[in-house]
C-alpha cells in the first residue's frame, strides 16, 4: 500500500471515529433534554442549547474533511460509498442534535406549567425509544452491521405509535382543563421532535446498509415519479453503478 492510500485510509478512519463520537454524544443528550423538560431545569436547558455550537462546528469540520478526501483521493466503489455515507450520516447526526436543542427550547417556553402523570410517562417512553433507536444506529455504523441497521426501521414503528398516543393524551388533558393551549401546542411539537430523532436514526441505518451492501435505500415515491416522466422506474442508477466500479489498486 503506497503512502497516498495509507493517508486515505487514515483520514477516513478518523472521520468515521469522530462521527461515532458525536453520535454517541447525541445518544447521551436525549435523556438529558428529557430531564430538562420534566424537571423544568432552565439552567440545564441553557447549557445544552449553548453546547450545540460545538456540535455544529465538529460536523462542519467533518463535512470539510469528507470533501477534501473526495477531491484529493478520488475514491471509487466501496471506498466512495464510505465517504458518501459519512457525509450523509453527518447531516443526520447534526439535525438530531438540533432536535435535542429544540426540546430544551420548548422546555423554556412551558416553564412554570406542569402537566399530568400520564403525559409525563409518555414523554419518558418516547425519550427512551428515541435514545434506543439512535444508539442502535450508532452501533450499526460503528460495527458496519447491516442486519442491525435494517432492524431500526421496524423499531421506529413503536416510537410512531407512542407519538400518536401522546397526541391523543394531549387532546384529552386539554379538554379536561389540565393543561392550557400553549402547553398543549408545545408538547405536541416536542412529540414531533422525538419522532424525528427516530426518523434520523432510521436514515442512518439506511446509509449503513448502503455502505455495506452497495444497495441504495428504497425511494418508491421517487421511482414512481421518474417512471411517470420517463418510463424508467429506477431513479438511482448512477448510485447503483457504484457497485460495478472496480476497487482502486493498493
Amino acid at each position: 500500500m503506497n503512502d497516498a492510500r495509507k493517508t486515505f485510509h487514515r483520514d477516513l478512519d478518523d472521520v468515521q471515529q469522530e462521527l461515532v463520537r458525536i453520535s454517541a454524544g447525541v445518544v447521551e443528550s436525549i435523556p438529558k433534554c428529557t430531564a430538562v423538560l420534566l424537571e423544568q431545569d432552565l439552567l440545564g436547558a441553557e447549557t445544552m442549547i449553548s453546547a450545540d455550537d460545538e456540535i455544529d462546528a465538529r460536523t462542519i469540520d467533518l463535512e470539510d474533511r469528507c470533501i477534501q478526501i473526495l477531491a484529493l483521493q478520488a475514491p471509487v466503489a466501496g471506498e466512495l460509498r464510505q465517504v458518501i455515507s459519512a457525509l450523509k450520516i453527518c447531516a443526520e447526526i447534526e439535525r438530531s442534535a438540533d432536535l435535542v436543542v429544540n426540546i430544551c427550547k420548548a422546555a423554556r417556553r412551558i416553564y412554570g406549567h406542569d402537566f399530568d402523570p400520564r403525559l409525563r410517562g409518555l414523554v419518558l417512553k418516547m425519550s427512551e425509544q428515541a435514545r434506543h433507536l439512535f444508539s442502535e444506529a450508532t452501533v450499526a455504523y460503528m460495527t458496519m452491521d447491516a442486519s442491525r441497521a435494517a432492524a431500526i426501521d421496524d423499531m421506529d414503528s413503536f416510537l410512531d405509535d407512542l407519538q400518536r398516543q401522546f397526541i391523543q393524551a394531549i387532546f384529552e388533558s386539554h379538554a379536561a382543563g389540565r393543561i392550557d393551549l400553549q402547553v398543549a401546542i408545545q408538547l405536541a411539537v416536542v412529540a414531533r421532535f422525538y419522532e424525528r430523532i427516530g426518523d434520523h436514526a432510521v436514515n442512518i441505518g439506511e446509509k449503513v446498509r448502503f455502505q455495506v451492501t452497495g444497495v441504495p435505500p428504497d425511494h418508491s415515491g421517487a421511482a414512481r415519479h421518474r417512471q411517470r416522466l420517463t418510463g424508467d422506474p429506477t431513479p438511482f442508477s448512477g448510485i447503483q453503478r457504484l457497485q460495478e466500479l472496480p476497487p482502486r489498486s493498493e
